[in-house]
């Protein structure tokens, strides 16, 4: 049986409709004890009624004058296992025992159950429903800091609460939170019915309007919840010393959640919200302002005895007082943003259940309808900066749009914004006519829209003025850069190959032949020459002389040709002084070479012939080119196309093993030595003379001692390859493709943002691995336009963002980056370039930041840059004026320093809000990364983009968990 206990004093206008609720009950075991306590209406009267109506109904005197003394009173004469508490004026759902009984019998172990609630305004309207899972996975840590279910919500084991004391009389309010606290500190189960059975009517009179009761009793219930309870006898050992800090914050930050509760109800009946000071242990992390913004708009719904649909027409009631809390709330940490943030919060959760029947002005935001067809200029209220309007066609809501502003809406910034929200077809109110001419409208006036000085476009160019004003005056000089310098690739054929190699030579030493790289294979050259004199020596493909000079000395006469005569004429520089060097331009593949040569040397060059068929008809020219015994001296790099197994060069060619082989293979020439090392093989062959026979090659492995530099670098792929990136370009096609999110690359830094800082052996890992599966890194121009043009993403394309702009970006993550041919984008906080990263300085020493001199010279390297706002404040947290201007002046800082326009932006922190992308674009952006996590896909908004944040607390498997899954 089921003992329901219900206190009553003065309740004549509801005590019927409780009692009511009772006899709809689904199940008949119940009895109902009704606690008149001193009332002096006719509240006895009804009572008697119903305990003459049907037995169930018993009835008590009491003279507690609180409802905990009335329940009290109830309980010490119940008989049932379960008990309920309903107050006079509350009621439950015909369903309500039924259902609550069935989830006790599931879990036998509960000591309650619960359910959700809806509150009722005086006016009979329903607020929705609200339920605290909580509960049923931590109910004492959950209850040591709130009160989340009803008093009524609740069926509870009888002989527990008689155990515990029932509620404590001597607390005017809280008395039920406190009952459920000593419940669940024995650590008993409670089970959740996920339903809104029960049903709270709000009173004008509540003691729940009473915030300073309310507070005070709260103060004493969570004191309790974190101490030990000497009430409880036989508490559950997790919970005898009282709730854990870590478990869900501490007893002051409790205290002032529910203070907040309070002091916005404090602001709904129109009064000054009670003392700031109780609001200040409140967390100031950004991702609690939304949630503080909730706890706010629930007491506001009690305060002002209003659902949400109705609060935003009550603003001119409760908005004055709801403001100057906001504006506290953001002077208690120091931060007049966290302030505009939570009241962008609240002013958005407020419209966002307005019809906008009326126009609603608020504190910052402006809710009106507007016709879609027929818009009119909208004037801006003093203090407005952002409008949240409903686009109306034929009496409905056809689109919702929420924008900054800075001035007056204009009819023809109207009808921008509709026609990028509104169909065209739809706008025309019969077919053919009307939207053509709306469309031509906005065109034809666009620019006259932006001359008016007191309209939103009129204000938004003073302030592009301003900021481009503050660039022109800035100490930092423009320069634009020099056009980078294309190295052609081994695998970049020509249909004519002297025109080819010639503009190859257009610039003065390609391959960096100086380099300790190159110097340290050309020393190895000179080693395998055969022993003894060497009278007539041949170079072919001698490009610049670079090798012909250390050559020369060697030998008695060299003949060094190219197929480029601007190679020749340097080389014939270079080598001047040299008076046994004769040069010519020569084409080895279509000429005919000099004949009876000691030696012939071929470097780095018959990667460029079309096929391995035209190998082997050149090798055998080689051949016979050669005097009998000569010597043929090959050097040429590992490429993976040969054996994707071992380190090589990326190029669509084949490479060395190939070269060495076919070369091996031709009639007279056997192998006599060979040196190889990781990246490139060394090869001597000889001309077989009549009678002679052929021996065993003579193979040297040597270590690459030099440095290799990042021209070389980029095109290897050590240890091999998984997937080359021309055949997952041949293959593969996606619909979609991960953006990597990175802050800072180092070993050290505090370790409260080691989440945001990979190590530099971590990060090449990672690189190493890109490269290795056949990734190519894109930009996010390059990403836009897939997605505007809708085409699948080619192969296996990676964006790498980092967020900051960290001096250790060009330190250690860009030489990372280029040695895998890959590239990344960064991301500037512009007023802060040169200096340090001050937003961090309370996890500890702030990190330096990359000057304008680094971000020009990695620019011209390859690296790309955006915007990451001028402050690095969160924007929701910027009036509109304040984002305006942080998006211009460090959109044209960047472009000032790399002399490329700039049309990428990240939101600082990843914080957006409903402005930021119109107005972003409005600024000169086509591309913005948000808040949202995962892959981006050719449905995303190209100004809302998604990125994967890649923590410095996580493994390289890890890391390749997060890439295959963006593969899938």
């Amino acid at each position: 049986m089921i003992s329901i206990v219900v206190p009553a004093h003065n309740a004549q206008a509801t005590l019927a409709r409780a009692l009511d609720c009772l006899l709809d009950q689904e199940i008949a075991d119940w009895e109902a004890i009704i606690v008149d306590d001193a009332s002096t209406d006719r509240t006895p009267t009804i009572i008697a009624a119903y305990v003459e109506r049907d037995a169930r109904f018993r009835t008590l005197g009491s003279c507690a004058y609180s409802a905990a003394g009335a329940r009290n009173s109830g309980i010490s004469t119940a008989r049932g296992q379960w008990l309920m508490f309903l107050d006079a004026d509350d009621w439950v759902d015909a369903s309500f025992l039924a259902k609550m009984l069935a989830a006790l019998k599931t879990a036998p172990d509960a000591v309650a159950a619960y359910c959700g609630s809806r509150r009722v305004m005086p006016d009979g309207e329903f607020t929705p429903s609200s339920i605290s899972p909580e509960v049923a996975v931590q109910p004492f840590e959950t209850f040591a800091r709130q009160c989340p279910i009803r008093t009524h919500a609740v069926l509870v084991d009888r002989e527990t609460i008689v155990k515990l004391g029932g509620f404590d009389a001597s607390l005017r309010t809280c008395e039920d939170w406190d009952l459920w606290q000593r419940l669940a500190r024995l650590g008993k189960n409670w089970v959740m019915v996920d339903e809104p059975l029960a049903f709270y009517q709000i009173s004008p009179n509540a003691l729940s309007r009473n915030s300073t009761q309310m507070v005070a009793d709260a103060e004493i219930v969570i004191a309790r919840g974190f101490s030990p309870d000497p009430r409880v006898k036989h508490p559950a050992s997790a919970h005898a010393n009282g709730a854990i800090e870590a478990n869900g914050g501490t007893a002051s930050e409790a205290l002032a959640w529910f203070a907040l509760w309070n002091a916005a109800s404090d602001c709904g009946r129109g009064s000054r919200p009670i003392h700031p000071q109780s609001l200040r242990a409140l967390p100031v992390a950004r991702k609690w302002m939304r949630e503080i913004a909730k706890v706010a708009l629930d007491g506001l719904m009690e305060g002002s005895l209003s659902v949400p649909a109705q609060l935003a027409a009550k603003w001119d009631r409760f908005g004055r007082a709801l403001t100057e809390l906001t504006i506290e709330l953001g002077k208690l940490c120091g931060d007049p943003g966290r302030g505009r943030r939570i009241q962008y919060h609240l002013e958005q959760m407020l419209l966002d259940g307005d019809d906008l029947a009326a126009p609603r002005r608020l504190g910052r935001t402006l809710g009106i309808r507007v016709d879609a067809r027929n818009p009119t200029s909208t004037e801006l209220p003093e203090g407005i900066d952002q409008i949240y309007a409903y686009l109306m066609l034929d009496g409905r809501i056809e689109a919702r749009a929420q924008f900054g502003v800075l001035g007056e809406v204009t009819r023809r910034h109207w009808i921008e914004l509709i026609l990028n929200l509104v169909p065209p077809q739809q706008l025309a109110p019969q077919k053919g006519a009307g939207a053509d001419a709306f469309a031509a409208e906005a065109l034809s006036s666009t620019a006259e829209s932006r001359s008016d000085r007191d309209s939103h476009f009129g204000k938004l160019a003073r302030l592009t003025a301003e900021a481009q004003e503050l660039v022109r005056s800035s100490a930092e000089p423009a320069e634009p850069l020099a056009a980078p310098r294309r190295k052609p690739a081994a695998d970049d054929h020509d249909n004519d190959r002297t025109s080819f190699w010639n503009r190859h030579f257009a610039n003065e030493d390609p391959w960096n032949y100086g380099s300790p790289y190159e110097q340290e294979k050309y020393q190895r050259q000179l080693e395998i020459l055969p022993a003894g004199r060497i009278e007539r020596a041949l170079e072919l493909a001698c490009a610049e002389g670079h090798f012909t000079r250390q050559l020369a000395p060697r030998v008695g006469h060299l003949t060094a040709t190219d197929i480029s005569a601007v190679a020749i004429g340097r080389a014939r520089a270079r080598c001047s002084d040299q008076p046994n060097v004769e040069f010519g331009v020569l084409d080895f593949s279509a000429d005919a070479l000099p004949g009876e040569m000691d030696l012939i040397f071929c470097s780095e060059v018959l990667y460029y012939l079309d096929d391995l068929a035209e190998l082997r008809r050149i090798a055998k020219k080689f051949a016979e080119a050669l005097a009998p015994g000569g010597s043929f001296i090959s050097a040429h790099a590992f490429v993976l196309r040969d054996n994707p197994e071992r380190t090589g060069f990326d190029w669509n060619t084949f490479g060395a093993q190939a070269i060495s082989e076919t070369l091996a293979a031709a009639e007279g020439l056997v192998l006599e030595q060979s040196i190889e090392t990781e990246l490139y093989r060394i090869d001597r062959f000889r001309r077989l003379s009549p009678g002679d026979v052929a021996t065993e090659p003579v193979i040297e492995h040597a270590p690459i001692r030099a440095p290799v530099g990042i021209g070389v670098a980029r095109n290897v792929v050590w240890g091999g390859a998984r997937a080359l990136r021309r055949d997952v370009a041949r293959s593969e096609r996606r619909q979609r493709i991960p953006v990597l999110m990175y802050h800072s690359v180092a070993d050290d830094g505090p370790a409260a943002l080691a989440r945001f800082r990979c190590t530099p052996a971590a990060f090449a890992s990672q690189m190493a691995w890109l490269r290795a599966n056949g990734f190519h890194a894109i930009n996010s121009e390059q990403l836009e336009r897939f997605i505007a043009d809708r085409q699948p993403f080619v192969g296996r394309p990676v964006l790498i963002t980092f967020d900051d702009g960290f001096q250790n970006f060009a330190d250690h993550a860009w030489p990372i980056l280029r040695a895998n041919d890959l590239t990344a984008e960064v991301f500037l906080v512009t007023d802060f370039v040169g200096e340090s990263a001050l937003w961090d300085a309370a996890s500890g020493p702030p990190t330096p930041l990359m000057d304008a001199g680094t971000v020009r010279r990695l620019a011209g390297e390859g690296a790309f840059f955006g915007s990451h706002l001028a402050t690095h404040r969160a924007i929701d947290g910027l009036s509109t004026s304040d984002l305006a201007g942080e998006l211009l002046r460090s959109r044209m800082f960047i472009e000032r320093w790399t002399g490329r326009p700039t049309t990428a932006f990240a939101a600082p922190y990843s914080v957006t809000d409903r402005r930021l992308g119109r107005l972003a674009k409005e600024c000169g952006y086509r591309i913005g990364f948000g808040g949202r996590h995962g892959p981006a896909d050719l449905d995303c908004d190209p100004i809302d983009l998604p990125r994967i944040e890649i923590r410095g607390d996580r493994s390289l498997d890890d890391f390749v968990a997060i890439l295959e899954a963006a593969l899938k």
